[in-house]
């Protein structure tokens, strides 16, 4: 299969507290009280008409610090080597983030947002609102996380987690054959 590549252009950029992957929270849902903003490009300020109504949104981002593709990951929630795409695993192929953030407020092209689990200066490639009836799924299966205990979550949610090694150590590539 031959297939053409994609070429995607930032329409503007998030912004942060999060410098570092060591002390960036690993999922939105841990990341209550970890503020930031998004700065739209002018050229796409009509396109943020509405976006007030909506207290979630998806942003879909390019994970440009992750470091190489892989197709094996282990899980922040787990100690097995996972298939990346069976994962939230940064060391993706086309390096795309998607996290569900808190929208604030929006004061012209800037969109104040909570929950923020993104580093500082990362390109924004898209914005999309979070709408219950059809994001939300009642008989949703989750694969291996619905065998994750909530002790286990809540410890490894937080890159302080008493349960999580150095991403060095979590995060190195698996061994062949893996």
């Amino acid at each position: 299969m031959d297939l053409a590549p994609v070429t995607f252009r930032p329409i503007g950029i998030v912004h942060s507290e999060h410098r570092s992957e060591r002390h960036t929270p690993i999922q939105p849902v841990c990341a209550e009280g970890c503020s930031g903003r998004v700065e739209i490009l002018d050229e796409y300020a009509d396109g943020l008409e509405d976006i007030e109504g909506f207290s979630h949104i998806h942003l879909l981002y390019h994970l440009g610090r992750a470091g190489p593709a892989r197709l094996k990951a282990v899980p922040f929630l787990d100690d097995l080597p996972r298939g990346i795409f069976a994962t939230r695993s940064p060391w993706r192929p086309n390096a795309l983030g998607l996290s569900l953030v808190r929208l604030v407020r929006r004061e012209g092209v800037t969109l104040f947002i909570d929950e923020v689990d993104i580093l500082d200066g990362t390109p924004l490639l898209d914005i999309k609102p979070y709408v219950a009836r059809f994001d939300a799924r009642e008989r949703a299966r989750c694969g291996w996380t619905d065998e994750v205990d909530a002790r286990t979550f809540a410890e490894r949610g937080s890159r302080e987690g008493p349960l999580l090694p150095e991403p060095d150590q979590r995060h190195a590539p698996p061994a062949a054959g893996c």
